[in-house]
């Protein structure tokens, strides 16, 4: 599969596979015709001798220094090496990646005024798998995730340190020559074009949108294992219910749970019990929870497809050859779904904690033993597995709190408001992994309980995934060391197996 870039929007699907799958990337024809009558348009601007934001002054706080036509190329390849002045952990290649496709892509709606061999040879570096050494800090997302960008921008002049295909540690100058690369020299305004837009904090958001997605549905499995571990109803789930709250996201979740528990001889064995009135909130609702998670992520999608569709660049060349300043690369409102989604996902997290915690107290399991235990004093079952998924579930609160409303001004008070998005999508990229292993402590549990209520049979998807679970984590029996067993279904989790399992037997909405 080839990414080909025109006017057109970039799909959050092709951003995926360029940034995990190294899908290469081309440039449609009509993009580099376009590319070529827009940057015309500059060179006209660069030869009326007016002054032009970014070509003939300086920026930021220092938008009002006139810079000489000698200088002008100079000026963008000094602001690249300032810009380049992140601080912290290495940045994940394919949030780099991410970031890249985004940044090629608002390059090819001309609306940067870059020259077509710029634009090419950005898609060269990602098409030679070199991957920019990004740093986590630099960023207050807005006059773009400059810090970020400028270290992608720094290795297209040469410079800089870099991830050759093969994934070692390399000056860029020599990842470029062994790839038949060659340095750019950056002309007028190119330096500015190349940092001047919201594409890390974006390529972060549909990445975490595709982990949601699955996220949400393993949810609902995690969820319908428990409750038929606990001896719970499936009627909670049937359609005409949820049509009186018609909430998208609900109905989904619970026609999945319906689906889910459909001919589960252990919630049939106890349909009559009448001692039973009502489940606990944590099985009931789970629909709810999980449904507003899941309208939340569509919410969240729904921005992200605006800002792959959007031409983001301060100043903007216009349809008549006009530049353009505006306020475009505000990152407010990435900034704000990516703090939504750290909530949403922290109490689906939350919820899921506390079905854990049931399944492992014999007062509230139906006759389950206590913390699953082979030999309840002797062994301690899962009792120390919950604590794990409670400080868990504890750090995705404190990653709840929102990003986006601490703003720092900045560059000597012109830049007054920011964003903050770029650390919003930080800490949803941890949030999402504290969730994965928060829902596989559940599958663990509820896999495990369910065992240890044969001969009754769960139904046939919960009982695959059940099988497969306790498969890699040898399921009940005596005490052993757990750490490993949890990691195991957690690579059941991240690897897509545990769902694939269920997606056997029954399609998830």
């Amino acid at each position: 599969m080839t990414v080909v870039l025109s006017s057109e929007s970039l799909t959050r699907d092709e951003v995926v596979a360029v940034a995990r799958g190294f899908a290469p990337v081309a440039l449609a024809p009509e993009t580099l015709e376009l590319l070529a009558r827009k940057r015309a348009a500059i060179e006209a601007l660069v030869a009326s001798g007016a002054p032009v934001y970014g070509v003939s002054t300086g920026f930021g706080a220092l938008a009002t220094t006139f810079i000489s036509p000698e200088q002008r190329r100079d000026l963008q390849r000094s602001l690249i090496r300032s810009h380049a002045a992140g601080v912290g952990a290495e940045v994940e290649t394919e949030v780099v990646r991410a970031m890249m496709v985004s940044r090629l892509s608002n390059l090819c709606s001309g609306v940067s005024g870059v020259r077509p061999e710029t634009a090419l040879a950005y898609a060269g570096l990602l098409n030679a798998a070199i991957t920019p050494i990004v740093h986590e800090y630099g960023s207050l997302g807005c006059s773009g995730d400059l810090a970020p960008l400028a270290h992608v921008a720094l290795a297209l002049m040469g410079e800089g340190d870099v991830r050759d295909a093969g994934g070692q540690r390399v000056m860029a100058g020599e990842a470029l020559a062994a790839a038949g690369l060659t340095p750019v020299t950056l002309a007028e305004k190119e330096g500015l074009a190349l940092i001047n837009g919201t594409d890390g904090m974006l390529g972060q958001l549909v990445l975490a949108i595709a982990d949601l997605t699955d996220l949400y549905r393993l949810a609902d499995v995690a969820a319908a294992m428990s409750v038929e571990a606990l001896r719970g109803t499936d009627r909670v789930f049937a359609p005409e219910i949820h049509a009186l709250r018609p909430h998208v996201g609900q109905r989904e979740s619970a026609a999945n749970m319906a689906a889910l528990l459909a001919g589960s001889p252990i919630v049939s064995s106890h349909l009559e019990d009448v001692s039973q009135v009502q489940d606990a909130y944590s099985l009931r609702c789970a629909p709810q929870v999980h449904g507003a998670g899941r309208d939340t992520l569509a919410h969240a999608a729904r921005v992200a497809d605006v800002e792959l569709a959007s031409a983001i660049d301060n100043p903007s060349i216009l349809e008549d050859g006009t530049l353009a300043s505006n306020g475009n690369f505000h990152g407010a409102p990435v900034g704000y779904v990516l703090d939504f989604l750290a909530v949403a996902v922290a109490d689906v997290a939350s919820i899921s904690e506390r079905r854990t915690d049931r399944l492992l107290d014999a007062a509230r399991s139906f006759g389950l033993a206590p913390f699953l235990a082979h030999q309840a004093g002797v062994d301690s079952g899962l009792m120390i597995a919950q604590y794990s998924q409670a400080a868990l579930v504890s750090e995705m609160k404190r990653l709840a709190a929102p990003a986006s409303v601490d703003s720092i001004p900045s560059s000597g008070m012109q830049e007054d408001h920011v964003s903050m998005g770029w650390h919003a999508a930080r800490k949803l990229r941890r949030a999402v992994e504290a969730g994965r292993d928060v829902l596989a402590i559940e599958l663990l549990a509820a896999s495990r309980a369910l065992a240890l209520r044969a001969p009754l049979m769960a139904g046939p998807a919960t009982g695959a995934l059940a099988e497969r679970v306790n498969a890699v984590t040898g399921g009940p029996g005596h005490d052993r060391w757990l750490a490993p067993e949890i990691a195991a279904v957690g690579e059941l989790v991240r690897s897509g197996e545990a769902l694939d399992v269920v997606g056997r037997h029954v399609t998830l909405l």
